[in-house]
């Protein structure tokens, strides 16, 4: 008998262990060279496993369990005819899936939820809808993410509400905890606990650049195929005052300070599993178009759990906006070995003085944690009122952080 070992591959050099989200075949099951055979979640990202010959697949560990990289977790048996016709199975299967939806219903909880991708899995359970009531439309039946998000967004009844929310039970349940988040909270920790973290504010009028926003997304999203955003005005801001205060965009190593001349800057964006900073390499080199244009393509790899490694580490400063969550104020938290994050916030009218007269305008309240070790005071309230300056005044961040007048007089 000629059999294939599938080995755990590394997603990178730091990781030693993994844990398998889940199958996708059955012991047993005769599959295809390449046909995808496991999804495996580790601290950084969800890898795929691979059949790498044709044959008769031997499961060697189980679901959720965490294996050492390298370690054989399948075994493939090619001396086992595959038929010709096995891999097309899916698409019929797929397309049978509405006449077969009554069977689903009568399906236990835990046989619908193992059909579901990891990032299914983990909507289903931030909002609290059990697996069996979402119809699958992904190969072989499984609830994808767009099956989860047009269940939400069809609505769900109070009766659904009752069964699924709040139902006084008093019931617990205990989830282990994934690569990723116990990761994070490690991390989180470290910062606190490591760096002699302060936080600055500062508030921004945004009519300038709102204005200049309305005046020219609609030609913006036609010339570059992408929306205009706020985040774009401030990755720009932020890394024209990198420039100008290079201590923020350093970091400590031992007794050493590494100051870096780009600016590699990670977007907090939120996915299903957690936190995620993927990384706009060289963002001072970088257009407002392509920008947004990476700013979108990482929040969708992260939405959908296809981010890789490189796509998230390294990184010489952060920025994080609660504010699309509707959060007035924070203090966020440094990701190490940065030394600083900005964290922007909702915009709100609020009253403001101009001129000695009473104005209502848009204001965002931003906020600036920094490592007081290695940025001052001075530097790190500086920093952030360049921030400030420039998106009052957008002709700064084309001008390099100065006033156009002063371009033109050389000053």
């Amino acid at each position: 008998m000629a059999t294939v070992d599938i080995k755990v591959p590394s997603p990178g050099e730091s990781i030693t262990e993994v844990r398998i989200a889940q199958w996708l075949v059955k012991d047993g099951d005769v599959v295809q060279r390449d046909q995808v055979l496991a999804e495996i979640d580790s601290d950084k990202a969800t890898l795929e496993l691979s059949a790498e010959a044709a044959g008769q697949v031997k499961l060697l560990a189980g679901a959720d369990r965490t294996v050492a990289v390298g370690e054989v977790v399948a075994r493939i048996d090619t001396s086992v005819a595959v038929p010709a016709a096995s891999a097309p199975k899916p698409a019929p299967k797929q397309q049978e899936k509405p006449a077969e939806a009554p069977k689903a219903t009568a399906a236990p909880k835990a046989a619908a939820a193992a059909h579901a991708t990891p990032v299914a899995k983990a909507m289903l359970d931030e909002k609290g809808i059990a697996a069996e009531k979402v119809k699958g439309t992904g190969p072989n039946g499984r609830v994808t993410k767009s099956d989860v998000s047009a269940y939400v967004s069809g609505g769900v009844s109070a009766d659904a509400i009752a069964l699924n929310g709040w139902g006084g039970t008093r019931e617990q349940k205990r989830n282990k905890m994934t690569s990723l988040r116990q990761t994070v909270a490690k991390r989180l920790v470290m910062a606190k606990n490591q760096t002699a973290m302060l936080t600055t504010f500062n508030e921004v009028d945004m009519s300038a650049v709102m204005a200049l926003r309305d005046r020219y997304k609609d030609r913006f999203k036609e010339a570059h195929g992408v929306n205009l955003g706020f985040m774009s005005f401030f990755t720009k801001a932020v890394t024209e005052a990198l420039r100008l205060f290079p201590a923020v965009n350093g970091q400590i190593d031992g007794e050493e300070i590494i100051l870096s001349d780009y600016a590699d800057i990670g977007i907090a964006v939120s996915s299903p599993k957690g936190l995620m900073v993927p990384v706009l390499r060289n963002a001072e080199r970088m257009s407002l178009a392509e920008i947004e244009a990476g700013i979108k393509a990482l929040a969708t790899k992260a939405r959908d759990g296809k981010l890789t490694l490189d796509e998230m580490s390294g990184g010489t400063f952060t920025i994080t906006n609660g504010g699309v969550f509707g959060s007035m104020l924070s203090t966020p938290i440094i990701n190490p070995p940065q030394s600083a994050i900005l964290g922007m916030h909702n915009i709100v009218e609020r009253p403001v003085a101009v001129n000695g007269q009473v104005v209502i305008r848009p204001v965002m309240y931003v906020a600036l944690s920094y490592d007081h070790r290695i940025i001052d005071g001075k530097e790190s309230v500086s920093f952030l009122y360049k921030v400030k300056e420039m998106i009052e005044e957008p002709n700064r961040i084309i001008f390099g952080a100065k006033d156009p007048g002063e371009v033109l007089l050389g000053l």
